[in-house]
C-alpha cells in the first residue's frame, strides 16, 4: 500500500514536472510545436477580450473568477500600440522556424500565418487611422448595443448585475474611441458626408429612447422576467438598470454625439479612399488583405467589366428565349420579373412555415444529389429557419450559422421573411445552395469535423475571398449539376452572379477610378435592375469597406480557374471528389496557398 502510494506521489510529481517545463517552453521561450504556439495566442488573445469570453459561453461558470461577464474592453492608442508590438512580435516568431522541421500542414499553417500578421502590421503601421471606426453599419455606438441585447446572457441575478455593470461602462468605452477619433481628425482622415448624417441620425434615435423603450431596458426586463426573481430584487435591478444607462449609456452616447456633431465640417467631399493621405496605398493593400491576391484595382475592375458583359449576355439569351422583350435592357427586365405574381408567395398568416418548408425541400433534394462530386458529406445537419422577428427588418436576406463545436445544435440556414415579395421563387434555389448544400454548410461544418486541423486553422484565420467564394462557386457547381428546375431557375443562379460581378467594377470604381457615390448608384442600378432602396445600401457599404466586396466574386473564380487547370493537366484523370476534397480540407486558406495546394494535388496524380 505504502509503495503505491509513493509510485502514485511520484507519478503525480513527474506529471508536474513535465506540464510546468511544457508551460515555460509555451510561454517563454519559442515553442517545440508551431500549432501549440499559435494555440496559445488563440486563447491569450480570446482572455484579452471579455467580450469574446462571453461570446464563446466556454468558461462563463468560472465568471466568478475571471469577472469578465462584468467587463467591456477599453481601446484607444495605448492599445493599438500594444498590440502592434504583439504583432511584431509573434511574426518575428513564427518566422523562426525553419520550414524544414515543419510537417507539411505545420508549413501551410506558417505562410497562412505569416501573410495575416504582415497584413496587420502594415495596415497599423502605415494606415492606423484610415478604417473608418464610426460607420453606418458598424461601430461602437451600433456593436456595443447589439452585444449587450443578443450575446450577454442574462441566466441568473448575478449575470443580471453584471449586465447593469457594462451598461454602466459605456461612457469609459466612448472616450477611449474619442481618442482615436482625435487622431484620426489630426491625420486628415474623415468619411464623406452621407456617414456622418447616418451616424447622427443613430446616435439621435438612441438618445430620443426612454426607459421604457431603450433596446437595452426592453430586453434586460423580458430576460429578467424569466428568472422567478421576487418583486424586490426586479424592482432594485431595474432601478440600477435606468440608473446605468443615464449615467453609462446616455451620457457616452451624448459625447460622441457632440463630438461627431462637431466634426460634420470636416466631412471628405469626396467617396473614394483614394482621396486619403497615401489612400491609393492603402485601397491596394486592402484589396491584398480580403482577395488574397496581388491582383491589381485595374485589372480587378476590367475582370468585373468582363464578367458582367458575360453574365448578361447569358441572361439575355434566357430572357429571349422566354419571350421577354428584347428592346429592354436585363437589368429592367429583372426587375418586372422580380413583381410577376406567379413567382411570389401569398402573404397570408402561414407564409413563413410555407416558404421554410420549400427551402427545406430544397436542401433536402440537394443533399440527396450532390453525393456524386463530394468524398465526404458533413456528419451535422442544416435545417431552415426564419430570420428572428426582432432581427428581420434590418438583416440580410438569407444567413448561415455554423454548428456547435460538440454536435448539439446543426448548421441553421436563415431566411429573411420579413418581406414577402422579396422572396421570387426562381432565386430561392440559389439562396440555398448557397448558403447551406453545398455551399457554407459543408464548407463550415466539414472544417470544423475535420480532426487533422489545428485549432489555429480552424478558427485563428478565415477570408471571405475563400469562404464567400466557395458558396458563390457552389452556386455554379449546383447548376452544372443539373439542380436547377427550369429556365428561371438559372436566372436566379445568374442574377446572384452577376450581383457579386458588378461589386468589382463599383468597389474599383470608387476607391481607384474616383467614381463619385451617384455614378457608382447609376451603374448598379442600370446593370443589375435593383431598387434603388437597395442599391444605395449596397454602395454606401463599399464605400466605407473599400475592398471587401471584391472578395467573393475573385474566390469563385480562382475555384474554377484551378479546377479547369486541373481539368486541363489530370484529363481522364481528374476526380471531381479529390479536387473538393482538396478545397476543402484545408481550413478557409488565401487563395494563394489553395492554389499551390491544388498543383500539389495535379503532381500527386500525374
Amino acid at each position: 500500500m505504502r509503495k503505491t502510494l509513493k509510485f502514485s506521489a511520484y507519478t503525480v510529481l513527474l506529471g508536474l514536472i513535465i506540464g510546468g517545463l511544457y508551460l515555460a517552453n509555451l510561454f517563454l521561450m519559442r515553442p517545440v510545436s508551431l500549432d501549440h504556439y499559435l494555440a496559445k495566442n488563440l486563447v491569450v488573445d480570446m482572455f484579452d477580450s471579455p467580450e469574446t469570453i462571453t461570446h464563446l459561453g466556454l468558461v462563463d461558470r468560472f465568471n466568478w473568477l475571471t469577472q469578465h461577464n462584468s467587463k467591456l474592453s477599453l481601446d484607444g492608442l495605448e492599445k493599438i500600440e500594444s498590440d502592434l508590438q504583439k504583432a511584431v512580435d509573434r511574426r518575428r516568431l513564427i518566422a523562426s522556424y525553419p520550414p524544414d522541421s515543419l510537417s507539411h500542414r505545420q508549413r501551410i499553417t506558417q505562410k497562412i500565418a505569416l501573410f495575416d500578421l504582415d497584413n496587420e502590421i502594415r495596415e497599423t503601421s502605415d494606415f492606423r487611422f484610415h478604417g473608418y471606426l464610426l460607420e453606418q453599419l458598424g461601430g461602437v455606438h451600433l456593436d456595443l448595443v447589439e452585444f449587450m441585447t443578443d450575446i450577454h446572457p442574462i441566466r441568473s441575478r448575478a449575470e443580471a448585475e453584471d449586465y447593469i455593470s457594462r451598461i454602466d461602462q459605456f461612457d469609459e468605452v466612448f472616450d477611449s474611441d474619442i481618442e482615436i477619433l482625435e487622431a484620426q481628425h489630426r491625420e486628415g482622415v474623415h468619411p464623406p458626408a452621407f456617414v456622418y448624417q447616418h451616424v447622427l441620425r443613430q446616435l439621435h434615435e438612441f438618445l430620443a429612447y426612454g426607459h421604457n423603450d431603450n433596446p437595452l431596458y426592453t430586453v434586460f426586463i423580458e430576460k429578467v422576467d424569466n428568472l422567478e426573481l421576487s418583486v424586490d430584487v426586479v424592482a432594485d435591478l431595474e432601478k440600477r438598470l435606468k440608473s446605468a444607462i443615464d449615467n453609462g449609456a446616455n451620457r457616452g452616447f451624448s459625447r460622441l454625439r457632440s463630438y461627431v456633431d462637431a466634426h460634420v465640417e470636416h466631412a471628405n467631399p469626396h467617396d473614394g479612399v483614394w482621396s486619403l493621405p497615401n489612400g491609393e496605398a492603402f485601397y491596394e493593400l486592402r484589396l491584398r488583405t480580403y482577395t488574397t491576391t496581388d491582383a491589381t484595382a485595374e485589372s480587378i475592375h476590367q475582370l468585373g467589366l468582363s464578367e458582367v458583359d458575360r453574365i448578361t449576355r447569358r441572361m439575355r439569351e434566357i430572357l429571349n428565349g422566354l419571350g421577354y422583350p428584347t428592346a429592354e435592357s436585363v437589368g429592367v427586365l429583372m426587375n418586372s420579373l422580380n413583381e410577376e405574381s406567379r413567382f411570389l408567395y401569398r402573404d397570408t398568416p402561414n407564409r413563413k412555415d410555407i416558404v421554410v418548408g420549400d427551402y427545406s425541400a430544397i436542401v433536402a433534394e440537394t443533399k440527396e444529389a450532390v453525393g456524386s462530386a463530394f468524398r465526404q458529406l458533413p456528419r451535422a445537419d442544416v435545417v431552415v429557419r426564419a430570420v428572428p422577428e426582432y432581427s428581420e427588418k434590418t438583416a440580410a436576406g438569407g444567413y448561415y450559422m455554423s454548428p456547435a463545436l460538440d454536435g448539439s445544435r446543426p448548421g441553421v440556414f436563415y431566411a429573411n421573411l420579413y418581406d414577402i415579395q422579396q422572396t421570387p421563387k426562381y432565386g430561392m434555389r440559389t439562396l440555398a445552395f448557397h448558403e447551406a448544400i453545398p455551399g457554407h454548410h459543408f464548407q463550415n461544418a466539414l472544417n470544423l469535423e475535420n480532426e487533422d486541423l489545428s485549432l489555429y486553422r480552424k478558427h485563428g484565420y478565415g477570408t471571405s475571398a475563400f469562404s464567400e467564394g466557395w458558396a458563390l462557386y457552389a452556386e455554379r457547381l449546383a447548376l452544372e449539376m443539373g439542380l436547377v428546375e427550369n429556365p428561371f431557375d438559372e436566372l436566379g443562379v445568374l442574377q446572384s452572379e452577376l450581383f457579386r460581378a458588378v461589386r468589382l467594377v463599383v468597389d474599383t470604381g470608387i476607391h481607384y477610378k474616383r467614381w463619385t457615390r451617384r455614378e457608382a448608384i447609376d451603374y448598379m442600378k442600370n446593370t443589375t435592375g435593383m431598387s434603388n432602396t437597395e442599391v444605395v445600401v449596397e454602395i454606401e457599404r463599399y464605400i466605407v469597406w473599400p475592398g471587401q466586396a471584391c472578395s467573393y466574386k475573385m474566390g469563385m473564380l480562382k475555384i474554377l480557374e484551378l479546377r479547369e487547370r486541373a481539368k486541363t493537366m489530370l484529363d481522364a484523370e481528374f476526380d471531381l471528389k479529390t479536387f473538393h476534397s482538396t478545397v476543402l480540407d484545408h481550413g478557409e486558406p488565401p487563395l494563394f496557398v489553395l492554389e499551390e495546394l491544388v498543383e500539389q494535388m495535379i503532381e500527386d496524380h500525374r
